[in-house]
């Protein structure tokens, strides 16, 4: 067979994107979540709670599963990482997690709409998320081999923006073909497919398979066309990786930009996975949208995403990635403190008209905002890494990385779950998000535009191949 092209490299890439977006738009966001915490909230009431006290131990539930996949994530990510350079390979690896990606996401089908198998649902969309999260670690590592300094922005944009159209393909076919209204019928009037039972919301909890259907068929270009280095392969070994993975540790104390883009970007992500994990959520509670609605919803906010992140990897490639990164930081917490203000019944302590549709209209908006600049905001931080990252270590840089994301991605969720529990609103739990993301923001006070080592690569050459 012959060596696939630089071209073919870079759209084997993109693959990765468009492959593992559903588990995030379909499952996380707008489908699986509100669906979950919906089925969780009627449970809770059944037993006797008030709506609004179930709503918040529903939310807090969601969080607990959040947080300990971000655990998880966040403090196994390096070590995989090291692991991985150590040995000097990587496929594998993705291998293994696109095999926890598949089984999570099928698993999810048995989650019961009376909500008698909470739990089970939660660890089976916690073993795909862990699995996606994990593979996401080792692909990005492969960025830095498709392209020179000055492309790797666009490229980076390019590779969510191409993602992003990936979850929106995903998540219309979910609404149109599977999901059931309370009428019974899809968004476009169907039954579901294959005879899925509505009263059983077999429609809605086959976006689970679907998702694990979709990973499979669009990882076969990423297999395909992206292909390791031919090096020496050494065995695992799991003392070496860690010796590998204290010594980048310790090299940060001589690496100011990278220890403050590190930490900066560990809280702004962690506020941005924050709105993401909880968007669909406060729809479903706050708002009392239905799935259907909030897919909708998920549309115009995919859409926004897959647009913004072509645009800001322009930008970046113009700019650089700080000013980008910056911006998108900016919008996001003035997002957040609007979702924060706003009830039924009031918008910033303004009482509303009786039914008025302004926070339906406010929100949506907000949803493009959020979808869009999230998007602006992972691809130009992911170009920003690769300023920082050392030939050779790329799949430790990015460990690290992954650990600034995760390190504490328990924060959000925990936070919020506290403050939901502390305030009995679902709607206040949006609250810490503002202090995140400004903190995040500070910390970027020193990082160079260009890196510690701006040195190592030319706008010219090509880096290392994956």
């Amino acid at each position: 067979m012959a060596e696939p092209t630089l071209k073919q490299r870079v759209w084997g890439w993109y693959f990765f994107d468009w492959a593992t977006q559903p588990y995030h738009t379909v499952l996380l966001t707008f489908v699986f979540g509100p669906f979950f915490a919906t089925v969780a909230a009627t449970h809770f009431m059944a037993t006797g709670l008030e709506e609004q006290a179930a709503d918040a131990r529903a939310q807090s539930l969601w969080s607990l599963c959040l947080t300990v996949t971000g655990l998880i994530v966040g403090f196994g990510g390096p070590v995989m990482g090291a692991l991985a350079d150590t040995a000097g390979r990587r496929m594998p690896w993705i291998v293994v997690f696109s095999a926890l990606y598949v089984t999570g996401a099928s698993a999810l089908w048995v989650t019961m709409p009376d909500g008698s198998n909470l739990s089970f649902a939660l660890i089976a969309f916690g073993i795909g998320f862990i699995g996606a999260e994990f593979a996401l670690i080792f692909t990005n590592a492969q960025l830095p081999g498709l392209g020179t300094r000055a492309e790797i922005g666009r490229i980076s944009g390019s590779g969510f923006a191409f993602g992003y159209l990936g979850g929106l393909v995903s998540l219309i076919l979910v609404l149109a073909l599977f999901v059931e209204q309370p009428s019974g019928k899809t968004l476009v009037g169907l039954s579901p497919l294959f005879g899925l039972d509505p009263d059983m919301r077999e429609g809605t909890r086959f976006a689970g398979p679907f998702a694990a259907i979709w990973f499979v068929i669009f990882m076969v270009p990423y297999f395909l066309w992206v292909r390791e280095t031919r090096s020496v392969r050494r065995p695992h070994s799991v003392s070496a990786a860690l010796i590998h993975l204290a010594a980048s540790v310790r090299a940060l104390k001589d690496r100011p930009s990278l220890a403050s883009y590190l930490g900066g970007s560990m809280l702004y992500r962690d506020a941005l996975n924050g709105l993401y994990g909880f968007g669909g959520t406060y729809a479903a509670l706050v708002l009392n949208w239905d799935v259907i609605r909030i897919g909708v919803f998920g549309i115009v906010s995919v859409i926004a995403a897959a647009a913004f992140s072509w645009l800001g990897g322009h930008l970046d490639r113009r700019h650089g990635p700080k000013p980008v990164i910056t911006t998108a930081v900016l919008g996001l917490t003035i997002v957040s403190a609007v979702v924060a203000s706003m009830t039924r019944e009031s918008f910033f302590g303004i009482p509303l008209a009786e039914g008025s549709s302004l926070p339906d209209t406010v929100f949506l908006f907000c949803g493009v905002l959020i979808g869009g600049l999230g998007g602006v905001l992972q691809a130009a931080s992911r170009s920003m890494m690769v300023r920082h990252t050392d030939a050779g270590s790329e799949t430790s840089g990015f460990g690290l990385y992954g650990l600034a994301g995760r390190a504490t991605s328990f924060l959000a969720p925990a936070l919020i779950g506290l403050v939901t529990i502390a305030t009995g609103d679902a709607r206040l739990g949006v609250l810490p998000l503002i202090l995140l993301f400004l903190s995040g923001l500070g910390l970027l006070r020193w990082t160079r535009p260009e890196g510690d080592r701006a040195e190592q690569w030319s706008d010219t050459s090509l880096p290392p191949s994956p």
